[in-house]
């Protein structure tokens, strides 16, 4: 996204990243269904008229918001991973860096991953920033399965027909068979249930270390898909 330029839209940017903080924070206070552009306005001293001008209604302004959370776990992801090293290291690295946004974030997490919100359909615009985290998963399998390291176990094999033919499109470019898109989609589930289960506290009396646990669970997933993990 290119920065703006001239001192209008700075102050536009500014406000509505100020609009988006304050909205943050009414989340973590209030939930994301009784988010409402009136309390945002009311906590930054605006008149509702001029928040609206900014987001023409509170789905906007929740779209504007899970966009921003797709974002930062997607950048988390990808940062976390360094091509140039073993995609075993590569894998358990970005895991735990979806984990440690999502447990500084937590209330972002769950607009992202928890329960819908009333009423609210997300449009389009949020698929291509949700993908960037699993994707990032995908590549260092992609990226394995080229270099010739990656060797998934025997196993029960999932029938094409019940993936999403336009997943398996997306990942056939990577030279990905219907079984590898069906371990990648379980992978992607266990990385964002494990997270939901400790941040709910579905955890407490059944792990000892939450954190052990989660590297054991990253392991197990990536040895499934064939990464060479020991």
């Amino acid at each position: 996204m290119n920065a703006p330029k001239t001192a209008r839209e700075r102050a536009r940017a500014e406000l509505t990243a100020e609009i988006l903080a304050a909205a943050r924070r009414q989340l973590a206070e209030s939930g994301s269904a009784l988010l409402s552009l009136r309390s945002v306005a009311r906590e930054l001293g605006m008149a509702s008229s001029a928040v609206y001008r900014y987001f023409a209604s509170r789905d906007d302004l929740l779209t504007a918001l899970i966009v921003q959370a797709y974002t930062e776990i997607g950048e988390a992801a990808e940062n976390a991973d360094l091509p140039g090293a073993a995609p075993e290291e590569r894998w358990l690295a970005v895991w735990r860096a979806v984990r440690e946004w999502s447990l500084a974030h937590r209330h972002e997490y769950a607009l992202i991953f928890g329960t819908p919100v009333p009423g609210y359909v997300a449009p389009h615009i949020t698929v291509e920033v949700a993908g960037r985290m699993p994707l990032t998963l995908a590549r260092i399998c992609a990226d394995a399965k080229g270099a010739g390291s990656l060797n998934p176990p025997s196993g029960p094999v999932c029938p094409p027909e019940a993936i999403e033919p336009a997943m398996l499109q997306m990942l056939a470019g990577e030279s990905f068979e219907p079984d590898e898109v069906a371990r990648l989609i379980l992978a992607w589930n266990r990385l964002v249930g494990i997270i939901g289960y400790e941040l709910h506290g579905h955890l407490q009396n059944v792990t000892a270390d939450d954190a052990l646990f989660f590297d054991h669970t990253a392991r197990s997933e990536g040895a499934d898909l064939g990464l060479p993990f020991r």
